[in-house]
């Protein structure tokens, strides 16, 4: 069964919104209004820049998470002994190469991570966009909040 294709309310708009990425985070407040409005309006451009916010949380994510992988890898090899057995009987070399081999491939893994995740920070509205959701949910949790605590807060 074929999806339905969505149209774009404005075309002209729909266009720049795409060349922008669908980011209106950069441009003054009384050029955003207009935007806003048509992503208000238009389904296909909303959807595209959830999409669009979605993918580069995403990248954002994993950047971070591959860091993190690298940067426990190279804390167990600092308190593990190093593949003894595999070092000397199958590959033939001496436990100290291997250690350091490791640790060479655990470092330029853990500065490429480092390096993808500054550039994706810098190139996406990923860290105001995960800003913004952490302030919805925020303000939505604060709303339950029973009025003894939430008096408390406001001191």
């Amino acid at each position: 069964m074929p999806a339905v294709k969505i149209r774009c309310t404005d075309r002209v708009v729909g266009s720049i919104l795409a060349s922008w990425r669908y980011d209106i985070s950069g441009i003054s407040p009384e050029m955003r209004r207009d935007y806003e409005q048509h992503l208000a309006e238009c389904a296909r451009c909303s959807g595209r820049q959830r999409f669009h916010r979605s993918l580069d949380a995403s990248l954002a994510i994993l950047t971070s998470v591959a860091a993190l992988f690298f940067l426990f890898a190279l804390l167990v090899l600092k308190h593990v002994q190093p593949l003894e057995h595999v070092a000397f009987k199958v590959l033939g070399l001496d436990s100290f190469d291997v250690y350091h081999m490791l640790v060479s491939a655990g470092i330029a893994g853990l500065c490429f991570s480092v390096i993808a995740m500054a550039l994706v920070l810098m190139a996406t509205p990923a860290p105001s966009y995960l800003s913004g959701i952490a302030a919805e949910r925020a303000r939505l949790i604060e709303e339950r909040l029973p009025a003894a605590i939430k008096s408390l807060r406001m001191r």
